[in-house]
């Protein structure tokens, strides 16, 4: 560990590994600082990782003893990952997270053909929230300063290029880039190669 991240880093590791093992058993690696609202709505799975300044915020409508976050096997959070549910938001097994990536399974608002007349005057504060599951499927890596909004299913394996917003839901081992995000490419499981969407 020494060779890695000198005497510092070394001491500032063994204290994040101590407060792991002390407040988190079944995390691998918690950096802090790590921020969890509302704890008892947040699952946090087995194994995971995180990176500092991460927050994990669930705020449940409709019904308390409801999980809004639920995090797979393995997972890595970098640093300051924001992901915020009232529905829910689940996270598959051995999903890599970049640092600074958003995940919201809510808006303040709509903004479609049901939005109200009267929305549309109100601060943004007051406006009715509305919400979509979210789900992140299995071995999925989503790049630096990705953002996934609500109703958005990714599935297994995806990728999903940095700086992405990505509004809408693609299927499994989709190459994701851009705002708004699009597929790029796929993968040919028969064929065992990427080939242009």
């Amino acid at each position: 560990m020494f060779s890695k991240y000198g005497l510092g880093g070394s001491i500032r590791m063994l204290f994040h590994l101590l407060r792991t093992r002390l407040f988190y058993s079944g995390a691998r690696l918690i950096r802090f600082p790590f921020e969890l609202r509302n704890h008892r709505y947040i699952d946090l799975g087995k194994g995971l990782t995180t990176g500092v300044g991460c927050r994990l915020e669930a705020l449940p409508q409709g019904g308390a003893g409801k999980m809004c976050i639920r995090l797979g096997t393995n997972v890595q959070l970098n640093d300051y990952v924001h992901i915020g549910a009232i529905e829910q938001i689940s996270i598959g097994n051995e999903v890599l997270i970049a640092s600074k990536v958003f995940i919201t399974d809510h808006n303040h608002g709509s903004f479609d053909a049901h939005t109200l007349p009267e929305e549309i005057r109100m601060s943004p504060i007051s406006r009715p929230l509305y919400a979509k599951p979210v789900n992140i499927g299995d071995r999925c890596w989503l790049g630096e300063n990705v953002v996934i909004l609500p109703g958005v299913s990714l599935g297994e394996g995806c990728v999903v290029g940095a700086s992405a917003v990505v509004t809408k839901s693609f299927p499994p081992y989709s190459l994701i880039i851009g705002n708004p995000a699009r597929l790029y490419k796929r993968f040919n499981l028969e064929r065992q190669q990427w080939e242009l969407a």
